[in-house]
């Protein structure tokens, strides 16, 4: 797909959903390597390639230095993007933004952050998706965990407003898993490359990371995702006890609404016997009648999408070390 061509998309196609994430194997490869050299600490980085109908290709990427958080390093962080882009479009290098990349530690990704920066790089393009990187988890099953995400459309309306309500949420159909939307990934090459790996693929004698595959160690990888796991859980039960301390407010504020509404319509009945006029039956000057602050229920949509990420993922572990045990059962018995 040429330039112009990109370029020039009708606005019918500007409005077709992303469905699916391509994603160049030297491209996740550049990723891999990135997150894996920087660990523990998390790193991220610019994703640029084209967007072919509905789907998002990923042809290159660049990683972002690490700074601090100030202002300075935040204008030199974006004076390095700029020129990082413009000397890859003078060498040819597609250099439409896609989105970025970024590394976790066992799935811990579900922050406020990650949604404003989606919300910042909404507001400059169309589309874009962050491709979330887990060296940690990579590491201890053998599989390259890397998944796609992007915000969903009704979570943004209501985001953008800023009401995040029981009844708002309710109105605009949003659940606890309806905040992000993950996408298939597919990794492509070229002819001549998947020609190549397979030629080489026949040959190749068992490295020592086909025989980590085979490691019946659970623990360690388990013991952290479970406290993790435990950790979100006290984070929701702080947020319940927030929920439950409005409502103890508002039965408290109804039952002192009745009780002076009781008192001045008592007042009111003396004063109609001595023929003055009565009193109004509220006071918005009274304290009691102020609105209660509802807590937003963000952070507990949030923790509960960790929670679900964390049930995920020690259920797919689990699975995995229960098909290596039987195996090394069945092993044994011959």
């Amino acid at each position: 797909m040429s330039y112009a061509a990109a370029t020039n998309r009708t606005k019918a196609e500007d409005d077709v959903a992303t469905t699916a994430v391509q994603i160049d194997g030297l491209v996740a490869l550049k990723i891999v390597q990135h997150c894996k050299d920087n660990m523990p600490a998390l790193v991220t980085g610019q994703l640029l390639g084209l967007d072919v109908g509905s789907t998002l290709e990923v042809t290159h990427c660049f990683p972002f230095p690490n700074r601090a958080d100030d202002e300075a390093d935040d204008a030199d962080g974006a004076n390095y993007q700029l020129e990082m882009m413009r000397r890859l479009r003078e060498v040819g290098i597609d250099n439409n933004t896609m989105g970025w990349y970024q590394s976790t530690y066992m799935g811990s990704y579900h922050t406020t952050e990650l949604i404003e920066t989606f919300l910042n790089y909404q507001d400059n393009i169309n589309r874009c998706v962050c491709i979330i990187y887990d060296p940690a988890r990579s590491l201890q099953e053998g599989t390259l965990a890397l998944k796609a995400i992007k915000l969903s459309d009704k979570f943004m309306q209501i985001y953008r407003k800023g009401d995040f309500s029981v009844e708002k949420l309710r109105e605009g159909g949003v659940k606890w898993d309806g905040i992000f939307v993950e996408m298939p990934v597919s990794v492509h090459n070229p002819a001549m490359a998947t020609a190549l790996m397979t030629e080489m693929e026949s040959d190749a004698p068992a490295l020592q990371d086909d025989l980590d595959r085979l490691d019946l160690s659970a623990a360690p990888f388990l013991e952290k995702n479970l406290e993790f796991l435990a950790e979100c859980l006290d984070d929701l039960y702080m947020e319940q006890q927030k929920w439950n301390m409005y409502e103890r407010n508002m039965h408290r504020q109804k039952q002192q609404q009745l009780m002076w509404l009781d008192k001045r319509r008592q007042e009111n009945a003396s004063r109609r016997a001595n023929g003055e006029e009565p009193l109004p039956e509220e006071d918005p000057t009274n304290p009691i009648f102020r609105p209660v602050a509802e807590p937003g229920r963000l952070d507990t949509l949030l923790i509960s999408n960790s929670i679900g990420n964390y049930c995920d993922q020690t259920n797919s572990f689990a699975a995995q070390v229960f098909s290596k045990l039987e195996l090394m059962k069945a092993v044994g018995n011959q």
